[in-house]
């Protein structure tokens, strides 16, 4: 039975800023001194052979910022000076961070510098996307990076994940983990991508971040298993995918990611065995997550439409309804999928007719040429936005905000919960419960109660 790939191509507000880990700058540390004459107090602590080098500035009256030569940690230096004469204080030299602005990686995007990332990736942003700095933030103040201990299975195309045979890894994986690859297409070990999508979404979930390369992932950190069920078209059938589902499940992915849609007209009833393999995920608690899919239709494609499936519609940088996506009423919510607006007359966010942007992430730019990576454009659909609810859901599990283990049900309301309200009521056909918050989806319990 054929299947579309759930994606458009060439061929088809903040919440409280969570208490986190402080930061301090490298190889600096503060001193108080209380002992005069000042400057014989600066001679003394500065030349300290094998402990610093010179003082780097005077900021305030008896105070001195000292560099670190190369080797003295920040913590071995303090606890030194703490027992010199003549010194009151000695503290690294903190930073403080801007309220609301969260944690900004260094990924340089296409402008090569530091947090470039943000000029391509504006469905990771506050207002029209998901708050992944509040998010990254709210892990990483629990002392979590990330997706970190958390697998989440991506079943598409394959996945530039490796050298092998004329392919290549994309440059932005050098940090990522991949865990038990299988490609159920040609039957081997190495579900090596052949079209870029499968790439795309990985990278949307996990690609390496931080790392002064290219573009962020939503749940960096987490590994990735590649599952390839769909050819190098971008085509699998029923049976296929439920092979694919079943593995992840036997492997033990905790979330799968599904960016793919059969045909409207397809029932329940046709592929039986897709359905049986998306409840035997749900009996062994693993969150699966669909792409409502593509076609300007009022009800949401299968396999998202399955009962236990989140299903994800795709949303504008206008924080619109994208014109192509599907709802009705078994869409869950909505996340940034990037293109243009539906026309709403309801909705005052929605302008028809605008050209807006699709979503940028790292793969390769044509199937016959995938050594050759970069950030293609012209690329939104559905199967953009459902990666980054499978990454919240990871950031959720690897945050034990609901416990250790939470079940599949539990993550879905969380979603649903959090999320931001779009449309008419709660939930909608449009926008389900509405547009996917990351930040709110991993906040302490407390601080949503000051939404």
């Amino acid at each position: 039975m054929p299947l579309a790939c759930a994606l458009v191509l060439a061929i088809a507000a903040a919440t409280p800023r969570a208490a986190r880990a402080a930061d301090y700058v490298p190889g600096q540390v503060v001193v108080g001194t209380t002992a005069g004459p000042f400057p014989s107090v600066i001679a003394d602590v500065a030349n300290q052979k094998g402990t610093m080098a010179v003082a780097s500035s005077v900021p305030a009256p008896q105070t001195l910022v000292l560099n670190l030569p190369q080797g003295v940690s920040v913590t071995a230096a303090v606890d030194r000076l703490r027992h010199r004469p003549g010194v009151s204080y000695a503290v690294p030299n903190f930073v403080a961070h801007a309220d609301g602005l969260g944690w900004i990686p260094n990924d340089p995007g296409r402008v090569h510098h530091r947090g470039g990332w943000q000029q391509l990736q504006w469905n990771f942003l506050p207002a029209a996307g998901v708050n992944a700095p509040q998010a990254w933030a709210n892990l990483r103040a629990d002392h979590h990076s990330g997706g970190r201990g958390v697998t989440v299975a991506i079943l598409d195309t394959g996945v530039a994940y490796r050298n092998w045979h004329g392919f290549h890894r994309s440059p932005d994986f050098n940090r990522t983990r991949f865990v038990d690859p299988y490609d159920f297409v040609d039957h081997n070990r190495f579900p090596l991508d052949r079209e870029g999508h499968g790439t795309f979404v990985a990278g949307i979930v996990g690609e390496s971040t931080n790392n002064g390369i290219g573009l962020t992932g939503l749940a960096y950190g987490a590994s990735i298993m590649p599952v390839r069920v769909l050819d190098r078209y971008g085509d699998g059938n029923a049976a296929t995918i439920a092979r694919g589902v079943r593995y992840a499940v036997r492997h033990h992915a905790q979330v799968i990611n599904l960016s793919l849609e059969f045909y409207p007209d397809v029932t329940a009833g046709d592929i039986p065995t897709l359905i049986d393999a998306i409840r035997y995920a749900a009996r062994h608690n693993v969150v699966v997550v669909g792409a409502a899919g593509n076609d300007y239709a009022t009800q949401v494609a299968y396999p998202a439409r399955a009962p236990t499936v989140i299903s994800v519609g795709a949303t504008t940088r206008d924080r619109c309804l994208a014109a192509y996506s599907n709802g009705g009423s078994r869409l869950d919510l909505v996340a940034p999928g990037g293109g243009d607006d539906k026309p709403l007359s309801t909705d005052p966010d929605c302008h028809p007719g605008r050209q807006l942007p699709p979503i940028y992430q790292m793969t390769f730019f044509s199937p016959t040429h995938p050594n050759r990576f970069g950030y293609p454009g012209g690329i939104y659909g559905t199967s953009m936005s459902t990666p980054e609810v499978s990454a919240t859901a990871a950031l959720i599990i690897a945050s034990g905000i609901l416990g250790p283990r939470p079940t599949p049900e539990q993550i879905l309301a969380r979603l649903e919960q959090t999320a931001q309200p779009l449309g008419t009521g709660r939930p909608n056909p449009d926008y389900g419960w509405g547009l996917l918050d990351a930040a709110a989806a991993t906040a302490p319990i407390a601080a949503l109660a000051h939404r």
